[in-house]
């Protein structure tokens, strides 16, 4: 046989194999810790390794077990960061995606694939209230809201021919990490950032807000955008939409809504979500509140425009010659990517497999879960909640002990993994509920552990 192939017969023993150890790992789910217990020492002495000349063969799957015991697990017990569960069905329409090797560029590169993904992005976008939004599939959420200020600035202050010129964008102090890192990439810059002012319940002040962008006008500065956040990264704040929206409207702004982590929750509390269809772009991840295998993140707009005139640009050896307008369609004019896996076709499987109901409940139950872990911490006076619960994020601490020195007990304990974040200057524990695995007992499990945690910092 010619180099790198395998007989049908050995294929498809590997693949045995290969779902025998997923079945394994999913199966042992809950046994496992809810952090690997491992140092880099561990993982560069068993991973780096040198490229042989010869290859291992079938032996390479046994690295498998090696490689699970020292991955973070999707157990129940995993509340730390915002990130999905990976639910299994999804994992195998993943499997199934590499199988098929689709490049989706455009419809006449992945017919199928192309035509799944723009259903699957109406399906996310009617979800949400934002029926007759285009868009695409991308990694994440950081890609998705620098695709939406792309977007923003071609649209408001056009740079694509002749450079950036200065320009201002808007946001709340509460804005993630992907912002400040757009406007720097777009050339908009850092210091044209304005971040606006919070109120005590972490949401964007729309008078701080009118104010500042006022005051750029007068100094003789140009907005172009405002980022709105549905799902703050720290305690799940849910700015004002509505009036956002009216400002933006009355200053002619692009509004954008950073809805990585909150977004999808409209599915299942659409009342919280009250102006988002007010938004000219929207990003989303379904592998945070659809659960799914990462990455699979979306940028929702209302402009497809707009955004094939912010990234459209092809040489002729990718022009398309149909004229029918399905297998004329080409996401390499609508977003940045040219070279696109088919990340659609889990999402699919998943979505279908389940129905809309199930991910409603289950987007329900973690709400519930972390109503539940304010309530449990309110019976406990050593705790304090630092934060409202707006969403599924919960911020507290222990009043008399160094809440630092806790967290790292905690997770040497393995039972449940928090991660941290800081309010008003204090070091807070924070535990976040995505995740379909987890059970009341799991969430009652963060406060005992967390005394528990306290308790033997005095031994």
């Amino acid at each position: 046989m010619r180099d790198l192939e395998i007989s049908n017969q050995e294929l498809s023993d590997i693949a045995e194999e290969a779902l025998g150890l997923a079945k394994s790992y999913w199966a042992s789910l809950e046994g496992r810790r809810a952090y690997p217990s491992t140092t880099s020492e561990d993982t560069t002495e068993l991973f780096s390794r040198p490229w042989l000349e010869n290859g291992r063969g079938r032996e390479i799957l046994q690295d498998f077990k090696s490689i699970a015991e020292h991955a973070r697990p999707g157990t129940g017990r995993f509340f730390g960061y915002v990130v999905g569960s990976g639910e299994p069905i999804g994992a195998l329409g993943e499997l199934l995606a590499a199988v098929l090797n689709q490049n989706v560029t455009s419809w006449r590169s992945a017919p199928a694939a192309t035509s799944i993904e723009r259903a699957v992005v109406g399906w996310l976008a009617e979800a949400v209230g934002c029926a007759g939004f285009t868009g695409s599939l991308c990694g994440g959420g950081s890609m998705a809201n620098l695709m939406a200020l792309a977007m923003a600035r071609e649209a408001k202050l056009p740079a694509n021919e002749t450079g950036v010129q200065p320009c201002v964008v808007y946001a709340s102090e509460q804005v993630h990490m992907s912002i400040p890192k757009a406007v720097a990439l777009l050339g908009i810059g850092r210091k044209n950032l304005r971040l606006i002012p919070v109120d005590d319940k972490f949401k964007m002040r729309t008078d701080a807000l009118q104010a500042a962008i006022t005051a750029d006008r007068e100094a003789g500065n140009v907005p172009i955008a405002i980022v709105a956040t549905v799902g703050t990264i720290v305690s799940g704040a849910i700015d004002p939409l509505p009036e956002i929206a009216d400002v933006a409207r009355r200053e002619a702004l692009w509004m954008h809504v950073d809805g990585a982590y909150g977004g999808m929750a409209a599915l299942a509390v659409p009342e919280k979500f009250q102006g988002l269809s007010f938004a000219d772009s929207l990003s989303l991840d379904a592998h945070k509140w659809l659960y799914q295998p990462l990455d699979c993140g979306c940028l929702l707009n209302r402009h497809p425009d707009i955004a094939r005139t912010t990234f459209s640009h092809s040489d002729d050896y990718v022009r398309i010659l149909s004229e029918d307008p399905t297998e004329a369609f080409a996401f390499f004019e609508e977003s940045i990517e040219l070279s696109r896996r088919f990340r659609a076709l889990k999402l699919w499987m998943s979505l279908q497999f389940h129905g809309r109901g199930a991910y409603r409940e289950a987007i329900r139950r973690d709400l519930d879960h972390a109503q539940l872990l304010a309530q449990t911490i309110a019976l406990h006076p050593e705790l304090e909640q630092l934060a409202p619960v707006s969403l599924s994020a919960v911020c507290f601490r222990y009043r008399s002990k160094d809440n630092e020195a806790i967290l790292r007990r905690v997770i040497e304990r393995g039972r449940v993994y928090l991660s941290n974040a800081t309010i008003n200057g204090q070091f807070v524990l924070r535990a976040c509920f995505v995740n379909h695995r987890t059970t009341p007992d799991d969430v009652r499990a963060i406060v005992s552990e967390v005394i528990a945690a306290a308790e033997e910092l005095n031994r």
